[in-house]
């Protein structure tokens, strides 16, 4: 597997992902090494010039009035800041946290050592996974989280390492590494960023990719069951209103209904069917358009050096920034949450349909034996399910207590924002295995009917790991896997 190296441009999502779920090797590049080799010989002139450079010559937050020459100051800052609470982030979002990190740092607006950016690229090659609290950081650069990390660099808490916990001191003892000494702003540089909204962001745009497709597939199959019509889907609908993904969501679920018997003339059992399946591919485009923004600030994320002081080599400056500042973060994540809380609400509609003998005309609750509960109690969890991802999907306050003597006093707040909306895509995922369970019944129920090829290929799916229910028994939906 070819390594992959962080350029002036970046990381990408593709890249990540691939050092977080493929394994691929990550290391500076050479270019990435001479950047930050310079940017830490310009942060170095500038000390010995005397100019005032926060957190390094000054203290941090309320305590930028005090001047800073303590030699330990560096070590110091990841241990005053590691007060995060709450789950822990997994092996994999440990690893995406690391990596967006090393995306930023990168750049060479740091002002790290070349020392520190390896030590931290030393904990992906070695498998070091730090335990990482997820609670505490306001979106003002995730302080918490990034402190836990560079306490494991300096060889203090706890870590994963080879699938065994063990004090940080002890793993990197034994994968042959020494521990970090802070110094000049290696402290700073390592915990003052938005890492760990970044690098779980981009798992969270990663997987709701994919699920808005299971969800374009399921609704295939939903259309297969209820005996839909397809004319809200035929392209003519798009153009004379362009809404955004709509064109492309129809046209896909078209693909995935190619060879139906839905596309011969009078198979739809009405002329207008209810909102939730007229007005799918609309959602479901909408939705895919807040993925789309959602991604987009993400890969400027993944491309920026947006560090506070930044070292600026070009014309020898160090600048103050507010680009740690998570706001457009918070507001893209907020969107897709939302976009998705719509998606869970049409999903759970079309199962009440299909459930209903007076919208489907198939048996009640899709149960081939009169009396018995068939698929009924599903659309309990189905109800349940979109009652959480109803909530979820309200905006986290931007209003925050102040800290840091009122320093400090807004928070962008997206890594709480990207928590809960990983929390929501969960639920929407379950939910999509309902409806994948209630749709294959329904086409079970209907007979010998010709599916399209997209549609087929998902009631395969489910029916490897769900079978038809002729009475009475207990569903496992999380059975339902994808793409095996």
């Amino acid at each position: 597997m070819s390594t992959l190296e962080p350029g002036r441009g970046g990381f990408t999502l593709t890249q990540l992902l691939a050092v977080v779920d493929d394994g691929a090797p990550l290391r500076l590049s050479e270019a990435a090494r001479e950047r930050i080799a310079a940017g830490h010989r310009l942060l170095l002139e500038l000390i010995a010039a005397g100019i005032p450079i926060y957190g390094v010559s000054t203290g941090l937050g309320a305590a930028v009035d005090q001047r800073q020459d303590d030699g330990d100051f560096q070590r110091r800052i990841a241990a005053g800041r590691a007060v995060g609470v709450g789950r822990l982030a997994s092996r994999r979002e440990v690893r995406a946290i690391l990596c967006a990190r090393l995306a930023g740092l990168a750049q060479g607006r740091s002002g790290i050592s070349l020392r520190g950016a390896e030590a931290l690229q030393a904990l992906l090659e070695h498998d070091i996974h730090p335990e990482v609290p997820l609670l505490g950081s306001l979106g003002e650069s995730d302080l918490a989280p990034l402190a836990h990390v560079t306490l494991a660099l300096q060889g203090q808490g706890w870590v994963e390492y080879r699938g065994e916990r063990l004090p940080a001191l002890e793993a990197l003892r034994r994968a042959g590494l020494p521990p970090l000494l802070a110094r000049d702003k290696d402290g700073l540089a390592l915990v003052s960023a938005n890492s760990a909204s970044i690098g779980l962001g981009a798992l969270l745009v990663a997987e709701a990719g994919r699920l808005l497709e299971r969800q374009l597939a399921v609704l295939a199959l939903s259309c297969e069951g209820y005996r839909a019509s397809l004319v809200p889907f035929q392209p003519w609908a798009a153009r004379l209103r362009p809404a955004p993904g709509q064109a492309e969501a129809s046209a896909a679920l078209l693909g995935l209904l190619a060879g139906s018997a839905l596309l011969d003339p009078g198979a739809a059992r009405r002329l207008q069917d209810p909102l939730s399946f007229r007005c799918a591919s609309v959602v479901l485009g909408a939705a895919r358009h807040a993925w789309e923004q959602a991604r987009e600030v993400l890969d400027i994320e993944l491309g920026s050096g947006a560090d506070n002081p930044a070292l600026v080599e070009e014309n020898r400056q160090v600048l103050v920034t507010a680009n740690f500042d998570s706001t457009h973060l918070a507001l893209a994540f907020e969107g897709l949450g939302l976009a998705l809380s719509r998606v869970a609400v049409a999903s759970a509609e079309r199962m009440a349909k299909l459930l209903s003998p007076s919208s489907s005309e198939l048996p009640r609750a899709l149960s081939p034996r009169p009396g018995q509960v068939g698929l009924a109690a599903l659309q309990r969890t189905a109800a349940a399910l979109v009652a959480e991802i109803v909530h979820l999907a309200n905006p986290l306050p931007a209003l925050s207590v102040p800290v840091a003597d009122r320093v400090e006093d807004y928070a962008g707040q997206a890594l709480g924002v990207v928590e809960k909306t990983a929390t929501l895509l969960q639920r929407l995922d379950w939910l999509t295995r309902i409806e994948a369970v209630i749709a294959a019944q329904a086409v079970d129920l209907r007979g010998d009917i010709r599916l399209g090829e997209g549609a087929a290929q998902l009631y395969r799916q489910v029916r490897r790991r769900v079978a038809f229910v002729d009475e009475d028994r207990a569903i496992d939906v999380s059975g339902v896997f994808w793409g095996d």
